[in-house]
């Protein structure tokens, strides 16, 4: 059965990577770095000192810090332990495939992925109810992880992985916010 799963996963990951467009290189290769997305982080901060108090903004922005770094962690050593070769660097499929960018760490689950649902799910709980678009937030991470097949580093399992644990994690920090940081940590509202 996972066999299967892998070789599913594998065939994916080929075909999707195969339908990469050359003229759109640039386009993935800059949504797949971190740097890019900056802009939007410091959006994210300006929200949250327009929307709350001072030191409410704080606490929100510090627990969004404290979930980057749990889910920083969670997914390293994760890739160590399970060991997972990247596409890229995989033998059987590297030469079938379009290569755009080529790290040589583990692959399983997607950082990409668990990061920017991470942070996206748990911006997007604290905005909801402020701002009705909030949802848009949600662009950000499905091009930061789509980006990760297009250039060859991540299967889709990795992704959908990835994925999971963002949101679970965002999910878990909004209700540790809620309980324990909030100014009226007594209730708890998911």
């Amino acid at each position: 059965m996972l066999e299967k799963l892998l070789k599913w996963d594998r065939d994916t990951f080929v075909y999707l990577n195969g339908l990469g467009i050359e003229k759109y290189d640039l386009f993935w290769s800059t949504a797949t770095q971190f740097t890019t997305w900056i802009p939007l982080f410091i959006l994210f901060v300006i929200l949250f000192y327009l929307n709350f108090p001072k030191k409410e903004a704080l606490h929100k922005f510090l627990t969004v810090l404290g979930l980057a770094l749990f889910i920083a962690l969670v997914t390293h050593f994760t890739k160590i332990s399970v060991a997972r070769l990247r596409p890229n660097n995989t033998e059987e499929i590297n030469s079938l495939i379009r290569i755009l960018k080529t790290p040589t760490d583990f692959s399983f689950f997607s950082g990409h992925a668990s990061s920017s649902f991470a942070i996206t799910t748990l911006v997007f709980l604290f905005l909801r109810k402020k701002m009705k678009w909030a949802m848009f937030f949600f662009v950000w991470p499905i091009l930061f992880t789509m980006s990760r097949i297009y250039v060859g580093v991540h299967y889709p399992f990795d992704i959908l992985v990835g994925t999971i644990a963002g949101v679970l994690s965002g999910t878990l920090f909004f209700w540790i916010y809620q309980r324990f940081i909030a100014p009226d940590s007594k209730s708890v509202h998911l």
